[in-house]
């Protein structure tokens, strides 16, 4: 990975850490894109600590809003005109029902919207570079999502898995679709299970709400290191420079539910995607 670029979303903790610190270690600049310059220039520090390299920069971005996604993108396009790996890893998993800036239901602005734009906007860095790479970090979750057209902010009878599920259905319909419209371009695009991790994506951050129940569940969980393992797989290996629109757990391709294999679906969710982020 020597002289490669990197962006890892939410790579302040978890998962998202483990990358930065791996893909550093293997000689990568990386670009950690946080949303809490606290907790980015903590996390910083660290990664650079546990890496040994000095090529590792945070860039804030809050990917509940188009606005700061914007400007990190032109921020990121003003010291690097080529990027070679888009590593979407950031994700969020409400209790209560919460709406972003732009007024989309949380966890799919973030998870799934934001991440939509923010890729949309790299890809012409992304094809600047000998192969691009976009690994998206899905879940098996996807299994019991919906889409909900018709009730988009799940105003009525929102729950965190409806929720949490829904935007990870989307991650998946994402990466078949960008696959599909990106085939013969040099650029790959393919999504990941990382398993049962034991990150903090369920702990609020301001109020600590869940930090004990994710304190004892780690006992059960992968580390944030194993977690990351297939994300960096997909990023790395010289095997995969022409796999693309493909779904893997523990290093391996594995079949999606039909529902997450719906061309159509994934045409629409790509068309309503353009028209909630302005493109």
């Amino acid at each position: 990975m020597k002289g490669k670029v990197v962006i890892v979303t939410g790579g302040n903790s978890g998962m998202g850490l483990a990358t930065v610190i791996e893909l550093a270690r293997r000689g990568a600049a990386v670009v950690m894109a946080c949303r809490s310059r606290q907790r980015g220039e903590e996390a910083l520090a660290e990664a650079k600590r546990q890496s040994g390299s000095d090529h590792i920069m945070l860039m804030l971005c809050d990917l509940a809003s188009l606005d700061s996604i914007r400007a990190f993108v032109r921020e990121f396009r003003a010291s690097f005109p080529v990027l070679d790996v888009l590593i979407n890893n950031a994700g969020v998993v409400t209790v209560k029902r919460q709406l972003t800036a732009d007024g989309f239901e949380m966890d799919l602005g973030v998870n799934h919207l934001g991440h939509f734009l923010l890729t949309n906007l790299l890809l012409d860095t992304l094809q600047a570079a000998p192969q691009g790479r976009i690994v998206v970090v899905a879940s098996g979750a996807y299994k019991i999502g919906a889409m909900h057209y018709d009730d988009p902010t799940l105003s009525r009878g929102f729950n965190p898995a409806k929720a949490y599920a829904r935007s990870k259905l989307a991650n998946i319909l994402f990466t078949k679709e960008l696959a599909a419209r990106l085939e013969g371009s040099g650029i790959t695009v393919n999504c990941v299970h990382p398993g049962a991790v034991g990150t903090n994506i369920g702990v609020n951050r301001d109020t600590g709400f869940g930090r004990s129940v994710m304190k004892l569940a780690a006992y059960f969980f992968l580390t944030s290191e194993q977690g990351a393992d297939t994300a960096i797989y997909l990023a790395t290996a010289p095997e995969l420079h022409e796999v693309s629109g493909q779904y893997y757990y523990r290093r391996n391709r594995k079949e999606l539910a039909p529902r997450a294999a719906d061309k159509e679906a994934a045409e629409q969710l790509w068309q309503w995607s353009l028209a909630q982020v302005g493109l």
